[in-house]
């Protein structure tokens, strides 16, 4: 039985769940979330308890597969409209910078024109300036999956380089550096 499937969601107060067969909709303050999963599951939940079970039907490796994978993606959906998700990207680089226009993110990443960029419905995006050469951007939603593709569409924008490390990264992230030219 997997390991993460056998687990039940706890459903937090203010969070309201309708599940009609393999379509599951979560409601909370932070925004509204559904999702349809294949048939083969059995999606239940218990409003005494306030719980979230998911059940295989049969056995086989397929909806083994989507037995835990079923049962992540309604936990991300509970956490992220009650607590929400955020991604925190940092800018190295002198003359890099990011800023907030309205609610539009401007990068200035060494072009010959900033970028802009709008957030979709669901995103928001914070910005402040940690040292002379650091930035840092703040995405945050209630869609883990947006979350995460917006961080890495920034991201794809300038990634770090390896001899300097300039460019954006996660925070946290590690860059392998590599030796400059040798000299004489």
């Amino acid at each position: 039985m997997s390991r993460i499937g056998r687990l039940p969601i706890p459903v937090p107060e203010g969070v309201e769940v309708d599940i009609q067969g393999s379509h599951v909709r979560v409601k909370g303050p932070k925004g509204e979330l559904e999702f349809t999963f294949p048939a083969g599951l059995d999606i239940r939940f218990d409003p005494d308890t306030r719980m979230i079970t998911v059940k295989r039907l049969k056995d086989d490796k397929w909806h083994r597969a989507m037995h835990g994978t079923a049962r992540a993606v309604i936990n991300n959906m509970v956490v992220g409209v009650s607590k929400g998700f955020e991604k925190v990207l940092e800018i190295h680089g002198v003359g890099y910078r990011a800023e907030m226009q309205g609610n539009k993110l401007v990068l200035q990443l060494g072009f010959s024109h900033p970028v802009e960029i709008e957030p979709p419905e669901g995103i928001t995006f914070k910005a402040e300036r940690v040292s002379a050469d650091i930035h840092r951007v703040y995405v945050q939603g209630y869609d883990k999956v947006l979350v995460g593709q917006v961080a890495a569409n920034i991201r794809k924008i300038r990634p770090p380089e390896p001899y300097k490390g300039k460019g954006i990264r996660y925070q946290g992230e590690e860059i392998r550096r590599k030796a400059g030219k040798a000299g004489r």
